[in-house]
């Protein structure tokens, strides 16, 4: 195991988190925020879960030195909600939830946003969505 990475020992014996672990409860907490569509890793781990697999912890980006982590989140918002709103409480939640379940210290959680989403409304297609990538 790398020297950075935490542990907790206790009587039993030492406790340690995997960085995919930090990601997982990150992207977790971020696609519960209203007006959050999805997580975005990139067109390969897109095509992935395309085929069935579902990735929690994609387009989160989690650096964990000692017992501190600073994450980066890569997203993707719903067309009609205010960014820099829902981009603080993606960073809100995120802190939360990784502080409270793995007992480390969240220095940063920079949102990236990556892409937008609308929803078209012609016809009997309403569930057709639309993404518009940043460049």
């Amino acid at each position: 195991m790398e020297a950075n990475k935490p542990e907790f020992p206790n009587d039993y014996g030492v406790i340690r988190i995997a960085d995919e672990v930090v990601s997982t409860v990150a992207g977790l907490a971020a696609i519960e925020v209203e007006g959050v569509v999805s997580l975005s890793g990139g067109w390969g781990t897109d095509l992935v879960e395309k085929l069935g697999k579902k990735n929690f912890g994609k387009g989160i980006k989690v650096e964990i030195d000692n017992n501190e982590t600073a994450i980066d989140i890569f997203l993707i918002i719903q067309f009609g909600y205010t960014i820099p709103q829902v981009a603080e409480t993606v960073q809100r939640e995120v802190k939360v939830a990784v502080e409270t379940m793995t007992g480390l210290e969240v220095t940063t959680v920079n949102v990236h946003i990556v892409s937008v989403s609308m929803k078209k409304n012609s016809g009997e297609d309403n569930n057709l969505l639309i993404e518009m990538e940043a460049e």
